[in-house]
């Protein structure tokens, strides 16, 4: 029979480099007002020295870098502790809809990615909420009200990224920079409560997780009953 494998910890690390990714959509949104400031100030015929442009491809360059290394970081952790959480569900409820593995590989398959990790999401919260009545235990006030809201603002994220993408790519005049440098705030910015959708889904189902291991305990007592007598 397989064992339930503890997540408490996949569940702070995935929450940690949220906070970080939180931290760095704010520095990022900054350092794109300071080029936009620096932009509109040269399409106004304002002086600018070959100092601050260096200055500021530096900053950009710099902050695009770190960022890409801390986004991919958080893809990996949050996949970790969703695909363990999946798979601990499969441990104590039967018949789930979906593999666990599908938890990390559905995010990666064309089509599939845009309905099927919401799917898991989903099912993981309304079977962890039924299996606590079941056994008349406390959810924690676990609950699916944010996980609509989630996914309609990844959809929407992962949209205005590519927008953002696109526009980048063409930009060549000041103008187009400038727009492309708007994309981008507008892309942090919507980012942040995206963020925090995120840590609290997380945190929300860390406090019920563990008492799955406490209804396994449950059962064992009863099955240790069951032999001795």
């Amino acid at each position: 029979m397989d064992q339930l494998k503890p997540n408490g910890q996949r569940a702070k690390n995935a929450m940690v480099i949220l906070w970080i990714v939180l931290g760095m959509e704010i520095i990022t949104f900054i350092s794109n007002y300071f080029q936009y400031d620096l932009l509109h100030r040269a399409k106004n015929l304002a002086p600018i020295t070959s100092l601050e442009v260096a200055a500021n491809d530096f900053r950009v360059k710099i902050v695009t870098v770190v960022y890409l290394i801390v986004y991919i970081i958080c893809v990996v952790m949050f996949i970790q502790w969703f695909r363990r959480a999946y798979y601990n569900l499969h441990v104590k409820v039967p018949n789930l809809l979906f593999k666990d593995g599908w938890a990390a590989g559905s995010w990666f398959v064309p089509i599939m990615h845009l309905y099927r990790p919401y799917q898991i999401m989903r099912e993981l919260h309304e079977e962890t909420i039924d299996l606590c009545d079941k056994k008349k235990v406390s959810s924690n006030g676990l609950s699916t009200d944010l996980l609509g809201w989630w996914w309609f603002s990844w959809m929407v994220s992962s949209v205005l990224g590519r927008i953002v993408g696109q526009i980048s790519n063409g930009a060549e005049s000041i103008s187009q920079l400038e727009n492309s440098t708007v994309a981008g705030m507008i892309h942090s910015v919507f980012n942040i409560p995206l963020t925090l959708l995120i840590l609290k889904i997380i945190y929300d189902y860390s406090k019920v997780e563990p008492i799955l291991f406490d209804l396994k305990e449950e059962e064992e007592v009863k099955v240790e009953t069951l032999i001795a007598e």
